[in-house]
């Protein structure tokens, strides 16, 4: 692929012929307008997205946005790695909000208090994407992370909102921790990353599995694994854009429109038909995020 065609969007897939939802985005790293992006989405069938908050700024945006848009909802949390840069401090200025000074607890406990306050709103449908990064985050953040993560558990379950949950080489203790606080109703492994073994376990307690992109990846066959042993009534989908571009696009920006590709990748790993896996991803979308 020539180096300019990193910039050129990808095309539009052709469209669905049942709507479905991208259970993940992240519309504000996105380029254009949230108008145009919508727009673009559902004129290949995808007539609804979960923008997902990652910070303060990020989640309180992610309110306002779908406060303004009837296909928008939103959810709400501080990411895995947030929650270390406000204890600890972020001195490389890593993350969107720049440099920081390290807050300790108090600052973390500010943060989760203004993340209860927009989990209450109509519009929130979810608390996350909160969780486990050990990818990112070495062990001194680790303490961070888990103080957060539990806080996020608390606020879903007293708000009665769906739990989002980013799992980054940390199944064993998201799964611990999910266990130990008992989980929301309703909980959702984006960017599903565990094996088929794990897919098993979360089947049983009855956590939603979304996949993104990367199932389409060559060398993402345990991904493919997973989705053929996850139930099917269990299963979402999303673009977790602009990251995790599905193949033959990968490098180039992801977008809610590029749902289809993955959806149609999903149907075949399924063995069903692509309306077929497409109806069941839109009602498990709606029944995960009460909508």
């Amino acid at each position: 692929m020539a180096p300019q065609d990193k910039n050129t969007p990808p095309p539009l897939p052709e469209p669905l012929r049942v709507a479905v939802a991208d259970s993940h985005t992240h519309l504000d790293m996105q380029e254009g307008t949230v108008d145009a992006a919508l727009a673009k989405a559902a004129s290949v069938g995808v007539t609804t997205v979960v923008q997902v908050g990652c910070d303060i700024k990020g989640s309180q945006w992610a309110a306002d946005t779908a406060a303004a848009h009837d296909s928008v909802h939103a959810t709400v949390a501080l990411h895995p790695n947030e929650a270390p840069r406000i204890v600890l401090g972020d001195p490389d200025g890593w993350s969107r909000q720049g440099a920081r000074e390290a807050g300790g607890d108090a600052a973390l406990d500010t943060a989760l208090a203004e993340i209860d306050r927009l989990a209450a709103l109509p519009q929130v449908r979810g608390v996350g994407e909160t969780g486990l990064d050990y990818f990112r985050t070495g062990p001194d953040g680790m303490a961070a992370q888990e103080r957060s993560f539990r806080a996020h558990i608390e606020i879903a379950k007293r708000h009665g909102k769906a739990l989002v949950i980013h799992d980054r080489e940390a199944h064993e203790d998201v799964l611990r921790i999910l266990r130990e606080e008992g989980a929301p109703d309703r909980t959702v492994f984006h960017c599903y990353s565990g094996d088929a073994a794990m897919a098993e376990v979360c089947a049983a307690a009855g956590y939603f599995m979304s996949f993104a992109g990367n199932v389409t990846f060559k060398n993402a066959q345990p991904l493919r694994d997973a989705l053929a042993v996850a139930p099917t009534e269990l299963v979402l989908v999303e673009t977790d854009a602009p990251f995790l571009t599905p193949a033959p696009y990968r490098g180039r920006a992801n977008a809610p429109y590029l749902i289809p590709v993955t959806l149609r990748a999903m149907a075949e790993v399924k063995g069903v038909t692509e309306d077929a896996l497409a109806a069941a991803v839109a009602a498990n979308t709606a029944r995960a995020f009460d909508y």
